[in-house]
């Protein structure tokens, strides 16, 4: 994030950034609510939503049409049907202080013209997966994620598998119709029990609890949700036939008439003065609760006022996030390990003396990089600050310098300590990498269970412990070797902790992923910067293996036509272009993809059905401002169509669409011969 301070930021520099903050919040949105997998702590996805609003606030003529204040949580995942909400699921706003919250009370008594105090509701806020319930004659019918906010992801059968939390008939008198809206989570208990489990059969371990809830209930086969333990807190209401109660105390009531279970610690305020001391109070007891939360809601009791006030963005103007700070603990640092990723990334690792840290014990710490190890002056045997930020990844704060330091400040090697490969550091960048490539053991291993992972070649019981297990007997060097597994069935069931049935299974599950979609096997290679978005984006431009394999050889020449058209894909650029052509740059490399594409059956990509479009195949270039849409407006109805849309003019080019002010790109079109149309050609050619 950039350190400028925003009344220093000129009109230009607000734009650019503002642009950047909509793309890494989404990022972080998407693997947050789809991917079930944050990448960054709450507090510093907290610290990117503040600075958006606050450069908004500042320049407003600069927010954009894709700005991270109106967009909710992030779009339903592909794997389930849609469901629209009656009535949209916003987000909150949070505060940080009690300032933030008494500001809040101030904004709403001016919003609404009163003087008095607000009788406020205080519910503990509950970190899991928001998800809306509907009743029709008092029976439960659908439920679905929240999604983006309007349209969530359909897990009606998995909720089925929980009548323990979620009543299949309300008790009593209900509306004929009714929204109820709760948060779906996981025991401290219940989780270390599901890892106990996962580490048990090899399987990956999950983060936190609210990362394996939303993995349980947004599993494909509902079974698997139904051997997961997942409880549920119910605290609003969207839309309904009939009125409920006139306060949001009372409706709570009614919830825990009906059969729903209401969180016992929310609690009626009299006033919005009396907030504070609530705050201090589950913050005291929040180590000891049996589910994790990370903060307290605050909604105004009167639902007259609740309507009265309304909205503003994405969030209500009657209820705000009062968050709890980082929770900390000090402890000694015992030694910095170094773990080598399947990309070569040297990650440095703080081993601790075990601490307890808001209710979990903390015996390991990421700290990032070399420069982050420089900059807090670690050394080992210092006394360090420890917290939980965002209750997801433990970090060292800080060096306690008043207790006695380490003697000597730590050296980061330069060699890889997995195969004594040199590790260097690129310029520009904060990793250094092991230049080891497939001779590195831990990359093979690492590379080795990312193919197997469940995003790439899904394997059912080939975990990371069966992979290193299988590895050390020498049966797996490439990803080759996993689908010749199969022939040592009789071995493998003879194994402590196998036996015939597990072994066949094992079989089983790797014959049915033989045939396997373009996407998820360019996904599961582990090239650095493909990720799960990345692979679609090629196979999707490239259509089948063989051509893609064909471009992607190619583009191994520096300057070539093959590079520039791999670099100006939409989505890809030239970073990545130069990670795919050292990739396939490699003899090694391309010898153990050939051997691995003859094992299989690679699907092409599905393509748009739009046999009949007069740009299916085309290539397209946008260049210039439209009128009537949208930059991506015109890309996702252009691939719509089955065209490709890249980002740069070259000979391969064949329409460039020109719009207002259009510069270099029209030109070199009109050099090259191109067709070029403007906005209004364009719309005429695909609208026919």
């Amino acid at each position: 994030m950039s350190d400028r301070p925003i009344p220093d930021l000129t009109e230009n520099q607000a734009k650019a950034e503002l642009a950047r903050l909509a793309m890494e919040i989404a990022y972080h949105d998407r693997a947050y609510h789809q991917n079930d997998a944050p990448e960054i702590t709450d507090a510093a996805y907290d610290a990117l939503r503040q600075r958006n609003a606050a450069i908004e606030a500042r320049f407003p003529g600069l927010i954009r049409s894709d700005s991270p204040t109106n967009r909710v949580g992030g779009a339903p995942d592909t794997g389930f049907a849609k469901l629209r909400h009656k009535v949209p699921m916003l987000s909150l706003d949070n505060a940080f202080s009690a300032e933030d919250f008494a500001e809040f009370c101030d904004r709403a008594r001016r919003f609404l013209g009163l003087t008095d105090p607000l009788a406020i509701v205080a519910e503990p806020k509950i970190d899991g997966l928001s998800i809306n319930l509907t009743y029709e004659d008092g029976v439960f019918v659908r439920g679905a994620t929240r999604g983006d906010g309007t349209e969530g992801e359909d897990v009606t059968a998995n909720l089925r598998t929980m009548p323990h939390a979620i009543p299949a008939r309300l008790n009593g008198p209900a509306p004929k119709s009714i929204e109820i809206r709760g948060e779906v989570f996981m025991t401290k208990a219940d989780f270390l029990a599901l890892n106990a489990a996962q580490e048990a059969s090899g399987q990956k371990l999950f983060a936190n609890p609210r990362n394996a809830a939303a993995g349980g209930l947004r599993q494909i086969d509902a079974k698997v949700t139904a051997e997961r333990r997942l409880s549920l807190f119910a605290y609003a209401m969207g839309e309904s036939s009939e009125p409920i109660a006139d306060s949001h105390d009372a409706y709570l009531e009614r919830l825990r008439g009906w059969g729903f279970s209401v969180n016992p610690l929310s609690r009626r305020l009299p006033t919005e003065a009396d907030a504070p001391a609530f705050q201090t109070e589950i913050g005291l007891s929040r180590a000891a609760l049996p589910y994790d939360i990370d903060g307290v809601v605050y909604k105004i009791d009167d639902l007259t006022l609740q309507r009265r006030l309304g909205f503003v963005g994405r969030a209500p103007r009657w209820a705000i996030a009062w968050k709890f700070p980082a929770e900390q603990a000090t402890t000694r640092l015992r030694a910095i390990r170094i773990q080598v990723g399947r990309t070569g990334a040297l990650t440095p690792v703080a081993e601790l003396e075990p601490v307890n840290v808001g209710g979990v014990l903390v015996a390991r710490a990421t700290l990032h990089n070399e420069d982050e190890i420089v900059r807090k002056d670690l050394r080992i045997g210092d006394t360090v600050i420890v917290q939980r930020a965002g209750d997801v990844i433990p970090q060292i704060v800080a060096v306690v310098t008043d207790q006695p330091r380490g003697t000597e400040a730590y050296a980061y090697p330069d060699l890889c300590p997995a195969c004594g490969s040199h590790a260097v550091r690129p310029p520009g960048e904060v990793v250094r990498r092991c230049t080891g490539g497939l001779i590195c053991p831990d990359q093979r291993v690492e590379r080795l269970i990312h193919f197997v992972s469940r995003n790439a070649f899904d394997i059912d019981g080939l975990g990371g412990k069966t992979i290193q297990e299988f590895y050390a007997e020498g049966w797996l060097h490439g990803p080759a070797d996993v689908f010749r597994l199969p022939e040592r069935e009789a071995e493998i069931a003879t194994r402590e902790g196998w036996g015939k049935l597990s072994a066949a299974n094992l079989s089983r599950a790797i014959r049915t992923r033989q045939t396997i979609a373009l996407e998820r096997f360019i996904f599961a290679l582990g090239i650095r910067r493909i990720g799960e978005s990345n692979a679609k984006l090629l196979a999707r431009h490239y259509s089948s293996f063989a051509n893609w394999r064909e471009q992607m050889l190619k583009a191994t020449t520096i300057g070539s036509d093959e590079r520039l058209a791999l670099g100006s894909i939409l989505g890809i650029g030239s970073a990545i272009a130069e990670e795919l052509a050292d990739f396939f740059g490699e003899a090694r490399n391309v010898a153990a993809l050939d051997e691995l594409a003859a094992a299989l059956t690679i699907e092409d990509a599905a393509q748009a059905e739009a046999a009949d479009s007069p740009v299916a195949g085309k290539v397209v270039v946008f260049t210039g401002t439209l009128e009537t849409m949208t930059r991506p407006e015109a890309k996702a109805r252009a691939e719509s169509l089955g065209a490709k849309v890249t980002d740069s003019v070259s000979k391969k080019t064949d329409i460039v669409v020109v719009g207002a002010d259009a510069g270099s790109k029209a030109r070199k079109a009109a050099e090259l011969g191109i067709r070029t149309l403007t906005e209004a050609e364009w719309r005429a050619l695909i609208d026919g």
